[in-house]
């Protein structure tokens, strides 16, 4: 963002006197002489700084000037991922396995372990990165007094009481308050989001990792490290972050079925134990291994080890899906969580506006046309000027070379005294005259008018130029005044007034429609003022209740304990104005401690604790190192409309990844449950441990080609049901079992009637390998039938690459069986016996399915219409 010396005239001509100074809860006042002195003697400091045995001092105590952020060491997050209900019944699985020599149970079920930590490891580094690139926002070296004597120390070791020099192009090494000097512009758009420069004088605050652009000031040091307003902001994104609403649903869903298998693994035990004291014989320590071996087929069947692995590489997948949609994903879990927000709290400049001003319609007066106003301001602006505003008025000229007849004598630059600039220059015939551009109130005086409308020389003129500044200023548009004098300076006349605003993006207002159709609330988030923030509502068709955050948030707001009369008045605003980092970071807790999932975008360093503690972190094109480390999402294409497109791309992801977890319980419960009642009503184990990972294998490294699924995607936002979850996957798990459980019963019938045995023989072995069939080839057709809520026979149908998936893995399947590869051998008539049961299954849970969809209807109808009444009054 370029240097605006202007940036002082319009902000003194639209904004309160407060405007430019500090954030809420850092310094927010200019210090007056007194004030100064107080705050040299409180540092026990002097103009003169301090001497180095002094500054050592400090420096032991206080510490050094840098970020320290205390985070939990790596190693300690890596090893977190082998602790837990989920790992530690795989870690037991392991285990058994390990203790019976069961070596390819053992390295499947390591390996799983393994790669889950790996990827929820890598993950969490993203962290560190973004704590990385805010601390290469800080300044290196610095200019401090010292023993009397100006040297050049390293600004990790400047302390408070330290006075230092700030010059053009320099980072500020520390907060600072300005002490002396004639002028500095400081841009602090990444600490606080103000779309311009920001004019100090002596006596205002300057905020470390704050860049000055020009002019030169002297500097007290009064905080360094973690309790400057930059070290803040990385302390809070040290602290930021929420786990994401996919590590819960799996951890509630690994939950319910360790329950389960702990509940079925007592039966099993206390079956046994039974049955051996019920025969007489007794029991023994030689059958704890049979009994171990039970639990361990129960283990590996109950646990949805490769549940974390599968959702990893389908969000993956999808990820790479993102990735041509210009948006990259840091953060896996931000696919799941894109898909079910509700709200979008928007930063305003860069993302809703274009961040560059634009001059609107000029406001001339008296006499004067449009092009006068403009070309006379263009004559107070020198053609080389990187000024954000003098940018704008030259590009607002219709005819540049009109410039070209007058001949430059002389230029007087912008001051903060002044608040003007003044362009000396000789017409074509030779006539002398002077245009001058400033604050408002600085061009009136010039001309007469006094001050302020109400003063001693009011005019009528005075009365409609005075009016038209407020009325812009209402609008949150920026004033720019313009006059002439042809007598040296003497009299002024009133050319008119510029109303100069940062344009919403062309593409802006449809895509906050189509937001809006996809069910999200957008709130506006900006560090500009409220006036400002709601006119560019206004104009994108946003609401218009937009409110000063430091008036939500007091400075005793602890960000970790949002009161609930607080957090409900951030939901009821449309957006927030005169934004700082801890007002950003509090604005999203406050939203989501009322469960709402919320994304935030950001380019600048203010929005890093934001971006992390949202459920999705949007860093915009064009954001810095430590917004893009923050964040779980990184837009490359400006604006917004690339979020429009990864919310749909990521709810197809989230449909696809629900239609794995029904299919994925529902298969859990069939294996778990047939295990255990075929061991109680027939004391048979139907399946081997080893068949249950080969299913493991079979079922879901095939299923991995769900990200490819073609989905009918919702048109509202989407999270974790755990009540459709649970109910319809144990619905439909209780289906599969009783498919598998009846081949079980029709085996066992068949073993049991000679005239069957004299067709084709059967025996207990062949019924295993019958059960491992048909539960692989029954696991897929289940996958079929729940991945859409409507019957199977309608669209959407499986893309190709998953049916190709299913296709080639039921054929490793047969062969398997065919030729006894793992599992027992299978003849071909049993086979295809097999696939004939199994389709007709597949129908008849076709229905069962289109049966629960249809209670559950009528259940929310029932629902909605008894709460309407309660809701409507």
């Amino acid at each position: 963002m370029l240097a605006s010396p202007a940036a002082l005239v319009i902000s003194a001509a639209t904004s309160p006197p407060a405007a430019n100074t500090a954030p809420a809860k850092a310094t927010s006042t200019t210090l007056d002489s007194a004030a100064i002195e107080k705050k040299f003697a409180d540092l026990k400091s002097s103009p003169t700084g301090l001497t180095s045995a002094a500054a050592q001092a400090r420096l032991a105590h206080d510490g050094p000037n840098a970020i320290q952020a205390h985070e939990e060491s790596r190693w300690k997050k890596l090893l977190g991922y082998f602790w837990g209900p989920i790992p530690w019944m795989i870690e037991l699985a392991a285990l058994i396995s390990f203790l019976r020599q069961d070596w390819p149970d053992f390295i499947v079920i390591s390996g799983l372990l393994l790669y889950n930590a790996a990827v929820g490891f890598w993950q969490d580094n993203k962290a560190a990165n973004a704590l990385a690139a805010l601390k290469k926002g800080l300044a290196l070296k610095a200019s401090a007094c010292r023993d009397g004597h100006w040297v050049p120390v390293d600004a990790a070791t400047l302390v408070a009481g330290d006075v230092v020099t700030v010059a053009a192009g320099e980072i500020v090494p520390a907060d600072l308050l300005l002490v002396s000097g004639k002028y500095l512009s400081v841009d602090q758009a990444a600490l606080t989001g103000e779309s311009l420069p920001v004019s100090k004088r002596i006596g205002d605050g300057a905020y470390s990792g704050s860049i000055a652009r020009q002019g030169s000031m002297t500097g007290l040091v009064v905080a360094t490290g973690n309790n400057t307003f930059f070290g803040r902001t990385a302390k809070l994104v040290a602290s930021a972050g929420s786990k994401s609403h996919a590590e819960q649903a799996v951890l509630r869903i690994g939950d319910f079925l360790i329950i389960l298998a702990a509940a079925l693994a007592v039966v099993l035990i206390g079956a046994q134990l039974w049955r051996d004291l019920a025969s007489g014989a007794g029991w023994h320590w030689s059958e704890a291994g049979a009994i171990a071996q039970f639990v361990l087929v129960l283990l590996v069947a109950s646990v949805p080890v490769a549940m974390p692995a599968v959702m990893s590489v389908t969000m993956a997948l999808g990820a790479l899906a993102l990735s041509r949609q210009k948006a990259i994903v840091s953060r896996l879990s931000a696919i799941e969580e894109l898909a079910g927000v509700d709200i979008l709290c928007s930063d305003k400049t860069g993302t809703l506006t274009q961040n560059k001003l634009t001059l609107q319609a000029p406001i001339p007066f008296g006499t004067t046309t449009a092009d006068d106003l403009v070309t006379g301001a263009a004559l107070a602006t020198q053609k080389q000027s990187t000024d954000a505003i003098d940018i704008a008025v030259l590009k607002a000229l219709q005819n540049t070379t009109v410039l070209d007849s007058y001949k430059p004598l002389d230029f007087v630059p912008f001051d903060p005294v002044n608040k003007k600039t003044v362009g000396i220059v000789q017409a074509a015939n030779g006539q002398e005259l002077r245009f001058a551009k400033g604050a408002p109130q600085v061009i009136a005086a010039l001309c007469g008018m006094g001050e302020y409308a109400s003063g001693p020389q009011h005019t009528d003129e005075a009365t409609a130029f005075f009016g038209k500044v407020d009325e812009l200023a209402s609008h949150g548009t920026r004033a720019l005044g313009v006059a002439k004098s042809a007598d040296s300076g003497k009299t002024w006349t009133l050319l008119g007034l510029l109303a100069l605003l940062d344009p919403p993006r062309p593409d802006a207002k449809q895509t906050i429609a189509e937001a809006t159709k996809l069910g999200l609330s957008v709130k506006m988030v900006t560090g500009d003022d409220v006036a400002i923030g709601s006119e560019i509502a206004h104009q994108l068709g946003l609401g218009e209740h937009l409110r000063k955050a430091s008036d939500i948030f007091t400075k005793n707001t602890d960000p970790n304990h949002i009161p609930l009369d607080t957090a409900r008045a951030v939901e009821a605003s449309d957006g927030f104005g005169r934004v700082f980092p801890e007002h950003k970071f509090e604005i999203v807790k406050a939203l989501q401690e009322l469960g709402h999932i919320v994304a935030m975008t950001g380019d600048g360093v203010n929005d890093a604790p934001a971006l992390k503690q949202a459920d999705c972190g949007v860093a915009v094109s064009g954001a810095t190192d430590a917004a893009r480390s923050a964040a779980a999402l990184v837009l490359t294409a400006p604006g917004l409309s690339t979020i429009v497109n990864a919310i749909t791309e990521a709810r197809a992801i989230f449909e696809r990844i629900t239609s794995y977890v029904y299919y994925r319980i529902a298969m859990t419960i069939d294996i778990m449950f047939v295990v255990v009642l075929s061991y109680l009503v027939f004391g048979f184990q139907p399946l081997t441990a080893i068949m249950i990972v080969v299913l493991a294998l079979l079922d879901d490294i095939p299923i991995m080609t769900i990200a490819y699924d073609n989905v009918r995607t919702a048109a509202t936002p989407v999270r974790w049901n755990m009540h459709r979850i649970i109910s319809f996957s144990s619905i439909m798990g209780l289906a599969a079992l009783t498919q598998s459980f009846g081949l079980i019963l029709l085996g066992i019938y068949w073993m049991h009637s000679p005239d069957l045995m004299q067709i084709i023989s059967l025996n207990p072995h062949h019924l295993q390998t019958m059960l491992f069939l048909q539960l692989a080839a029954g696991g897929h057709l289940l996958l079929f039938v729940v991945r859409t809520r409507t019957t199977l026979f309608r669209p959407p149908f499986p893309s190709l690459p998953l049916l190709l998936a299913v296709i080639g893995t039921q054929i490793v399947a047969v062969l398997l069986c065919a030729y006894g590869i793992l599992v027992p051998a299978l003849s071909w008539p049993l086979i295809g016996m097999v696939w004939a049961y199994v389709l007709v299954w597949m129908v008849v849970m076709d229905g069962v399915k289109l049966l629960y969809n249809a209670a559950m209807t009528r259940r929310e109808k029932n629902s909605t219409a008894l709460t309407r009444p309660i809701a409507q009054s």
